[in-house]
């Protein structure tokens, strides 16, 4: 039935990638672009203003070329970039210019790691190994707010590492500059014969107001800065030996937390704990990390998803020790987001599995430790984490080890063993993986893994494998993937169990004379993603999903509109129970339709809307998702979400049902370093209210104080008596790190 359908996509992705070849997608310039580094005897004062007579002394750069919208032209806007240094700091001053001064400036909270995509920012990139595979980046927007992240090969990040560094920033009438100070000890680099070293560099700015991205060393828009084959060289430096470098993170809680109608529950409890985190970088290439009564009370909470779909939920990891070098442990084929695999996810290790229960809910951890080496050939590592025994369950050992071989043009094979392993039952996992670039737009991306389960004596196989081409005007892929149904990663994560799934697609990008209101438009960007999915034990087809978007335009204020239609098979061989609904064994063909909407993100008022309706199963079900975020000034931002699910004579009942999901954010910020938060959820799905508060206050770089304020209420509307269970816990944490 699907055969001929396969075989028209990928004629349309064949025709595609041999008559849309880009003209502007451009290979690196050998002849790279250098920005010299200046060194002065003393140290700058960091207040985002650069009157001290030093910075005169320093060679700027500017001149820089846009990568968005019109790539290959020069900025609109005057951007000039300074570098200084001493034996302590290494210093760096931006100036963008701008003739509409602060007015010009975007800026919708003071969140770290802040959404690029809403903010002014200026964007650093060290290649201090100059392997042009490895990035270290820094950015900031116009108040102030750190972003920073560890990049290998453009594809896996570590986005939610904290370097510790300090920025200022200053705005006026005629743009805002940003000033810099990044200590030595937090840029890695290579203990070096010679006496002057020269890194590859790249920075670029988004000046947000129209939306245009301009670099110091151009790059194709596809890729990101952090693509270090294109960046330029920063020269002159003569940094100090690596030395010791070790930092320490040790934290005081306590907590009171009361319960009621809690079986078996005491109704109120107060504890005081401690414990902290420790690194050593032993030198440039290796990094130890321990920890002790490990803690993530300050984690950001998770947001709860209404799942209609067979797939399993994937819920990204918030807590920061497991955040650190999360990119060589969670290997996984999620290139261009969760779309390029369709609703198929696989990653071999997923640290959520360890001090969490099923449900999000906190487990204690004892204690563990993580030791990295990463080079330009070569990257093992291996961490080790001991989980406490929790309601009546026993404790929990944990182990994953990695280890990747770099050849070639930004290629690489590896592989991965786990073992969960408890009282009379073990689970052990062995992974193969490569990733091979052909060029700039072509790759293989493979994992295959065995799992063992030892109190069972299940043995299991998954194997993933995708090609990939991107270039500015396409994006194609083919991924295949199998999951035996015995397949158990316990320590890992499957959207899915016992399937054969085949998802290619392609989305295209056209910009060309055609384009009509070029004013506001970006790009006329269709796509088709169409998945097919067998059961792997039966060979018998279990589903299939063929989306196709003929109307997409993405807009140069960062927005879209999309529209969309999606014919879906399904084969259901047992009972499918979505959001407490029961839909009986069958085979049902539907339809639906959907429409996408995004505004400009950067605005004061802005929204994203997601509206699907049509046929579900027997019946019909109609989804709307809304997202508005209000926020008048970085200071103050408020984002409200609502999740609609509409039943209409659904499933063996044919029932009619209303199912909603609430979400309330808000952040209230006096400064990047003194911010107020809270999350309240209701979801009608159990009839549940979760609020979440947290003042938190960074008295010292990366060293915080929070209070926090957490409160669930569980209402059981399905028991007689009905019966209201509460919990609340207030929390007082203190942490403070120093580096030695």
């Amino acid at each position: 039935m699907f055969r001929p359908l396969l075989a028209a996509c990928f004629f349309f992705i064949s025709v595609s990638a041999v008559f849309g070849q880009d003209a502007d997608f451009f290979k690196p310039n050998p002849h790279r672009r250098e920005l010299k580094a200046t060194k002065i005897p003393g140290n700058i004062k960091v207040d985002g203003i650069l009157d001290e007579p030093e910075w005169s002394l320093a060679i700027g750069a500017s001149d820089f070329i846009q990568v968005e919208p019109y790539q290959g032209q020069p900025s609109n806007y005057t951007t000039v970039i300074k570098v200084l240094y001493n034996q302590k700091y290494l210093y760096v001053g931006v100036v963008c210019k701008d003739p509409k001064g602060k007015r010009a400036i975007m800026a919708t909270d003071f969140v770290r790691d802040f959404d690029y995509l809403r903010h002014d920012l200026v964007n650093l990139a060290f290649d201090t190994f100059n392997d042009q595979r490895n990035a270290m980046v820094f950015a900031t927007n116009a108040y102030g707010v750190e972003r920073d992240l560890l990049a290998f090969d453009d594809i896996y990040y570590d986005i939610d590492w904290n370097g510790l560094w300090t920025v200022n920033t200053s705005r006026s009438d005629s743009g805002w500059v940003a000033e810099m100070a990044i200590p030595w000890k937090t840029l890695r680099y290579p203990k070096s014969k010679d006496s002057i070293q020269s890194w590859g560099f790249n920075a670029y700015r988004n000046r947000r107001l129209t939306n245009e991205i301009s670099a110091f060393s151009p790059f194709p828009r596809i890729f990101s800065s952090a693509h270090m084959n294109y960046a330029g060289v920063l020269t002159n430096l003569q940094p100090p030996p690596p030395a010791t470098n070790i930092i320490v993170d040790p934290y005081v809680l306590a907590s009171e937390d009361h319960y009621a109608n809690f079986a078996g529950a005491k109704p109120h409890t107060s504890s005081f704990k401690y414990g902290g985190d420790l690194k050593w970088a032993i030198n440039p290439n290796t990094v130890l990390d321990l920890t002790a009564n490990t803690d993530f009370a300050q984690a950001d909470v998770d947001q709860q998803v209404n799942n209609t779909t067979r797939f399993n939920v994937f819920f990204p990891e918030k807590r920061q020790f497991f955040l650190e070098n999360a990119s060589l442990f969670g290997v996984q084929i999620s290139m261009n987001g969760d779309q390029a695999g369709g609703n198929m996810r696989y990653q071999p290790f997923n640290s959520r599995n360890i001090g969490l229960d099923t449900s999000g809910n906190p487990i204690p951890i004892v204690g563990g430790g993580r030791f990295v080496y990463r080079s330009a050939t070569v990257n093992y590592g291996a961490m080790a984490i001991r989980q406490q025994g929790y309601n009546g369950g026993s404790a929990t050992n944990f182990f994953v080890g990695r280890f990747s071989q770099n050849f070639g043009h930004q290629s690489r094979i590896g592989g991965i063993v786990s073992l969960k392993e408890q009282p009379g039952a073990a689970n052990f996992e062995s992974t193969m993986d490569g990733f091979f670039r052909f060029n700039e737009s072509n790759s293989i991306n493979a994992i295959v893994t065995q799992s063992t389960t030892t109190n069972t004596g299940a043995k299991g196989f998954a194997g993933v494998v995708q090609y990939f081409n991107n270039t500015n005007n396409h994006e194609i892929w083919l991924t295949e993937s199998v999951i035996t149904k015995d397949f158990d990663p316990q320590m890992g994560f499957v959207s899915r169990s016992d399937v054969i799934a085949t998802t290619p697609g392609i989305n295209y990008f056209y910009r060309g004379k055609l384009l009509p209101f070029k004013s506001f438009l970006l790009a006329y960007a269709p796509g088709i993603l169409p998945e097919i999915y067998y059961t792997a034990s039966t060979g018998k087809f279990a589903e299939a999903h063929i989306p196709f978007y003929p109307v997409w335009f993405n807009f140069k204020n960062g927005g879209y509109f999309g529209y969309g239609f999606e014919s879906i098979w399904q084969h259901l061989t047992s009972i499918f129970s979505p959001l407490n609904l029961n839909i009986a064994p069958g085979d049902y063909h539907y339809f639906n339709q959907q429409i996408y909407l995004s505004t400009d993100p950067s605005k004061i008022l802005n929204a994203m809307i997601s509206f699907t309706s049509g046929s579900y199963f027997n019946g019909r079900l109609t989804t709307i998702d809304y997202k508005v975020q209000f926020a008048p000034s970085p200071h103050v931002s408020l984002i409200g979400e609502y999740n609609r699910n509409h039943f209409d004579h659904v499933g063996a009942d044919n029932t009619s049902e209303l199912v909603n999901l609430y979400i309330l954010q808000g952040r209230f910020a006096l400064n990047p370093h003194l911010q107020f938060s809270g999350i309240y959820q209701k979801n009608l799905l159990n009839n549940s209210n979760a609020y979440n508060l947290r003042l938190a206050w960074e008295f010292s770089p990366l060293s915080y104080v929070y209070f926090i304020y957490n409160r669930g209420i569980n209402n059981q509307l399905r028991t007689r008596p009905i019966i209201d269970q509460t919990e609340d816990h207030i929390i007082f944490k203190l942490s403070y790190l120093q580096q030695f």
